[in-house]
């Protein structure tokens, strides 16, 4: 556990405009002092002196939201050679039974770190914040283009119906001469949905060099795309961000879980962790159960032993996670 060899811990509940601090005593988990800094630089160095002037021996800072209101507190003291914790958000069950305060979510968050054994480091690098920028841009893209297309096949079904067309393309022809009468008439072309919809662009790929440029070594992985590539970039962040191969299998979701019961003995995945990292590593065994003759090799195998084709690609994925947690580590540096 990480209370041994600490002194004090520095738990923070960020906010947009004020972080609260809570500082526990490690070998006790005693309150020693609270207060409230305001968001930004002169915050961030107040914050570092309060917690200096409470206690000089080892401590760490356990920061909730570091990816967003918490990120710019994360860098400026991992700039001054802090260590800083990620800490995931208190589950709404603990809160709706204990209460809902900043000054108790401050003091739970730094209890939390102590108990806590899967701790990771706080994501870093402009470079993995730029890529994980243009991941955000191609989903909300690619949802964009999905809409856009469902929208389209219902214009194309009720239109079929409507005008009695046995094909699509029919429909479509119908609809055009529909529209092209409909302007010469001087009514309003958008009295067609389908009208009125652009031709829904492909989403943007721009990740490709990016990912190429970060870790060449992920893309000769079989099934490991532009794409997943950089989402595990954005996951992984830098070499030592996570302590271990069985915490990236956690944050990926792949690690077994007990679920026994009685006479039966089984695990399953975590539930939990980074989806889209999940999706990642989901996406490269769907690849590699089709074309890769040793994944389908191991597959028959395991179904052979008694396991269900579920069971074996469960087993593939805490595999895969292992694998390309290795992969990453050894990209120096993995992201500037």
């Amino acid at each position: 556990m990480i209370a041994e060899g600490l002194d004090l811990v520095v738990g923070v509940d960020t906010h947009l405009d004020e972080h609260v601090l809570a500082i526990i005593a490690a070998p006790s988990g005693a309150l020693v002092a609270q207060r409230s800094m305001p968001a930004g630089a002169r915050g961030y160095a107040a914050a570092l002196r309060f917690a200096a002037n409470r206690g000089s021996g080892a401590r760490v800072w356990a920061v909730e939201g570091t990816g967003s209101y918490g990120a710019g507190l994360a860098r400026f003291l991992a700039d001054r050679g802090e260590v800083v914790l990620e800490i995931s958000r208190t589950p709404r069950a603990e809160r709706r039974l204990r209460g809902k305060d900043d000054s108790l979510d401050a003091s739970r968050i730094a209890r939390a770190a102590l108990a806590s054994e899967t701790l990771a480091l706080p994501r870093s690098g402009e470079r993995r914040e730029a890529l994980r920028l243009l991941l955000v841009a191609r989903r909300s893209a690619v949802g964009v283009r999905r809409e856009a297309l469902g929208q389209l096949r219902g214009v194309i079904v009720t239109g079929s119906r409507s005008a009695g067309c046995s094909s699509a393309a029919a429909a479509c022809a119908a609809h055009a001469r529909q529209a092209r009468t409909s302007s010469r008439r001087g009514s309003c072309c958008a009295a067609s949905p389908a009208g009125s919809k652009q031709r829904p662009s492909r989403p943007p790929s721009s990740s490709a060099s990016c990912s190429v440029t970060c870790a060449p070594a992920l893309l000769d992985e079989p099934g490991v795309g532009p794409i997943v590539a950089a989402q595990l970039i954005v996951a992984c962040s830098h070499p030592g961000r996570l302590r271990s191969e069985a915490a990236f299998a956690r944050l990926a979701g792949v690690a077994p879980v007990p679920a026994s019961s009685g006479k039966t003995t089984r695990h399953r995945l975590s539930r939990g962790g980074d989806r889209q990292l999940n999706r990642a590593l989901h996406t490269v065994v769907l690849h590699r159960r089709q074309h890769d003759a040793g994944t389908k090799d191991y597959i028959a195998r395991r179904i052979a032993e008694g396991k269900t084709r579920r069971d074996a690609t469960r087993l593939l994925k805490r595999y895969l996670a292992r694998h390309l947690y290795r992969v990453l580590e050894q990209q120096t540096p993995l992201v500037t």
